[in-house]
């Protein structure tokens, strides 16, 4: 397949960074060579993550075939990947929802949980996590419903919180996050092998950290409670008060041994992607694998730096191409009486700041996606920005202000035919974001 010229089509050099970006993270080609040699004992793997059911699947093709392996995993629905023919099933792959937690994650977790006891020293412990199993890994703490974690996990998403702020909710409030899954395995040896969709790559956050010590507090978690405006039943509140729900702190005897490797990070993606870009001519400039903040105003700066390139060629020269990663936050603000809520996530909330601010700067291109294929509950992974995607709208009736007051970024890209539509990717990298000034 011919790659495509940037010049000539904007949007198919776009995509073909994203692709390459996601395929530098696909569990097969970056798994082995962090995989253990076999234990004496037995070797157990657990998991969650949307990527779980592709680190699953590698496993199963990279472990010894004469060497003993079971466990279980928990995906999001529909990120199964296709079975290759003949690859022997040794690990049971589930499904459960996501961002909000279902029944199914709930007997997931609990089954997981009951795999780690009665494990010996002999045995190994192989943990799959990837972003996404905060929610797909949901035992709440005594005292909580599933109903409760749903409608805290509801307000969380919406509040605006950055994912180390959710997760360390979250921890406080499991079983069997923020270290404690890994506490229930002892004395087995635990290796955690992990793709990175969080800013800094701190494998505390990833997941919420079900393997890792949590440096966080039951005071924390409570003041971000508060501050949220998150309800939670007296009884909770007064455990998270008294410090009776802290999780597992680093210098804990039981993690003595552990070993946690990164698999996939969003800077390596970031990487692929830019050698790709200045192998068809177009130089690549990474400005961050970790851009956090409001989805919009991110898209907002992006824009300012992007006009700056190409109205004055600083502070990089054209033609070049723009790559960032991190991600973003979606305030969701209640609307005018009358207001229907649109559809979207942060990608294409990015997508819609951006456009806004750009004001079809000519010769600018842009796209953002999430990496896993999905951009919030949508079943799109992102949006495409073009120089007339503000006339085609208006020619259209769409008023960007109108999509961006509902958070409607899914309606406003899929009438101009610019949504980014890849389906699951069996991955997760976080967000992914290219922007070529021609």
């Amino acid at each position: 397949m011919t790659a495509p010229d940037p010049r000539r089509d904007p949007r198919a050099f776009l995509r073909h960074l994203f692709d390459v970006a996601v395929q530098r993270a696909q569990p097969l080609h970056t798994l082995g060579a962090h995989l253990p040699p076999p234990p004496r004992g037995r070797t157990l793997v657990l998991g969650a993550g949307k990527a779980g059911g592709a680190m699953a699947q590698a496993v199963e093709a990279l472990w010894p075939a004469d060497a003993p392996l079971s466990g279980l995993v928990v995906t999001r629905y529909g990120h199964v990947p296709p079975r290759p023919a003949g690859l022997p099933r040794r690990i049971e792959v589930v499904e459960a929802a996501h961002p909000v937690p279902d029944a199914a994650g709930l007997q997931a977790a609990q089954r997981i949980l009951a795999l780690a006891g009665g494990l010996t020293a002999d045995d190994l412990v192989l943990c799959l996590i990837s972003g996404g199993g905060s929610a797909l890994l949901t035992l709440p703490a005594e005292g909580l419903t599933l109903d409760d974690m749903q409608r805290i996990n509801r307000g969380l998403l919406e509040s605006g919180a950055h994912i180390g702020e959710m997760n360390c909710v979250r921890k406080h409030l499991s079983r069997i996050q923020g270290g404690r899954l890994a506490a229930a395995c002892a004395p087995a040896r635990v290796v955690t092998l992990a793709i990175s969709d969080v800013p800094g790559d701190d494998p505390a956050t990833i997941a919420s950290g079900p393997t890792v010590p949590d440096a966080t507090t039951c005071a924390q978690a409570l003041a971000l409670l508060r501050r949220d405006g998150i309800a939670v039943p007296a009884a909770i509140e007064a455990a998270l008060e008294g410090g009776a729900l802290e999780t597992p702190k680093p210098g804990d005897a039981r993690f003595a041994g552990h070993q946690v490797a990164l698999i996939a990070t969003p800077q390596q993606s970031l990487e692929a992607a830019a050698a790709a870009a200045r192998a068809l001519g177009v130089e690549a400039h990474i400005l961050s694998d970790e851009l956090e903040g409001e989805s919009r105003e991110v898209g907002k700066v992006h824009a300012a730096l992007a006009r700056a390139v190409a109205r004055r060629g600083q502070p990089f020269a054209r033609p070049c191409v723009l790559l960032s990663g991190g991600e973003t936050t979606v305030t969701v603000r209640p609307l005018p009486a009358g207001t229907a809520r649109g559809r979207g996530g942060r990608a294409g909330e990015f997508c819609l700041g951006l456009a806004q601010a750009l004001q079809g700067e000519p010769g600018v291109w842009a796209l953002a996606a999430d990496t896993d294929g999905i951009d919030g509950m949508e079943s799109n992974a992102g949006a495409v920005v073009a120089p007339d995607s503000l006339a085609r709208a208006a020619a259209a009736g769409r008023k960007l202000d109108d999509h961006l007051l509902r958070h409607d970024a899914y309606g406003y890209f899929e009438a101009l035919g610019d949504l980014v539509v890849t389906g699951p990717t069996h991955t997760n990298v976080n967000d992914f974001r290219a922007i070529l000034v021609l």
